[in-house]
């Protein structure tokens, strides 16, 4: 993806990762970007000034209050001289920052000044992503609209230490980049869309609850190819153990009734695609404390209560989408079950597909779906999930072209 004459003002905050900004301007130079970079103090203890000046062909900013580039109110120009602003590393410190609309140095003044979109990349031990605190300010953040790449699994820099926080490479960076800059022009450009995905978990006590065995893989793969389209993207995903689409904004939820609430929230739009496996029962007044085996005395009984059909909320909702796009997952008469959903449920298309445990699309990587609408059944072959994310998209940017 090309990023010629597009101008990207890179910051560079501190971590190990930050030798890998080395290689990201090299891979947006390649592009066809210029590429005028800004470097924290901590970031210069890792890589320095020169190298990142040599390869970015540029002069490399440091200092807020540097009398040489401050004369004309340097941090204001740097923060709107620019088509997009990329944070690679995003250290949690700064991340914090940001959040938090703090602006004590030239990195988080230029972040706070700034009106151009924002793209971030983190990278932290993983004990730092999961923190509380870095929840709570990516929550903050992605609220706010900043978009993000990353982080990966993998191995850290510390030894024995592996899970979520490793950068994305920078091949991946730079497509996130391009993918940002080209989606505010493409056909979904103005568009608004809520797409659900992964399960719920229904308690039974603190410790239990009725789950499937969703993965998220494929609402969120469409999450973020709408995105790419330029759709202003809301994911409401259940729990999963993936990380949140970059350039898309997540609300997490965990039960059934909470995914309802929190779609329903972001009506009116133009465009709904539930895709979550939104569990049908929950169990009618959960325990709140643990049931304890009775010994001797059988397994309790569980009384279940039905949960809110998301899909036929939106289908029949007073401020419903202009088009509805619904998920049935089958295992058995997948037509005449997708058919009878069309029509039950409001939708303008239901995507069907096999999910029998010999199929291994559930929690799988691939997907082998059929478009059933009132003008019939379309079978698509067999595809990775993000595959048919693409496909689907490029559908739904169609069929919204022509309403």
């Amino acid at each position: 993806m090309e990023l010629s004459e597009k101008r990207i003002l890179l910051i560079i905050s501190g971590g190990i990762a930050a030798y890998k900004s080395l290689d990201l301007i090299r891979r947006l130079r390649e592009r066809g970007a210029s590429v005028r970079p800004v470097m924290t103090a901590a970031s210069q203890e890792f890589v320095t000034p020169l190298a990142v000046g040599a390869l970015s062909a540029s002069h490399v900013y440091t200092e807020l209050f540097s009398r040489e580039d401050e004369q004309d109110v340097g941090h204001i120009r740097l923060a709107r001289e620019c088509d997009l602003v990329l944070v690679a590393p995003a250290s949690a410190d700064l991340l914090a920052k940001m959040a938090h609309g703090l602006a004590n140095d030239l990195a988080s003044t230029i972040l706070l000044a700034s009106d151009r979109p924002v793209l971030l990349a983190p990278a932290m031990n993983p004990k730092m992503w999961s923190a509380a605190a870095t929840v709570r300010n990516i929550a903050t953040l992605k609220a706010d609209g900043i978009h993000f790449v990353g982080p990966m699994r993998g191995e850290m820099a510390e030894s024995g230490e592996a899970g979520l926080g490793r950068m994305a490479e920078p091949v991946e960076i730079a497509d996130a980049a391009a993918r940002l800059l080209a989606g505010a022009k493409g056909p979904l450009a103005g568009r608004t869309a809520i797409v659900t995905s992964g399960p719920t978990h229904e308690p039974i006590d603190p410790v239990r609850y009725i789950a499937n065995r969703s993965s998220g893989r494929q609402g969120h793969a469409i999450a973020a190819a709408l995105a790419r389209l330029g759709a202003d993207v809301t994911l409401v995903s259940g729990p999963v153990s993936i990380a949140d689409p970059s350039g898309v904004r997540t609300i997490h939820v965990e039960r059934a009734e909470e995914m309802r609430v929190a779609v329903e929230s972001q009506l009116p739009a133009d465009l709904a695609v539930m895709v979550a496996a939104v569990a049908d029962w929950r169990v009618a007044g959960a325990a709140d404390q643990k049931i304890k085996k009775r010994h001797g005395g059988g397994p309790p009984t569980l009384e279940l209560a039905e949960n809110p059909d998301i899909l036929k909320t939106v289908g029949h909702h007073p401020q419903r989408p202009k088009l509805v796009v619904g998920f049935a997952a089958e295992t058995q008469d997948l037509d005449q079950n997708a058919l009878q959903k069309l029509q039950r449920k409001g939708a303008d298309l239901i995507v069907a597909n096999d999910v029998s445990p010999e199929t291994g699309v559930m929690g799988g990587r691939r997907n082998r779906v059929k478009i059933v609408s009132a003008n019939g059944i379309q079978d698509w072959p067999d595809m990775s999930k993000d595959e048919v994310a693409e496909r689907l998209a490029a559908l739904i940017a169609e069929r919204l072209g022509d309403a």
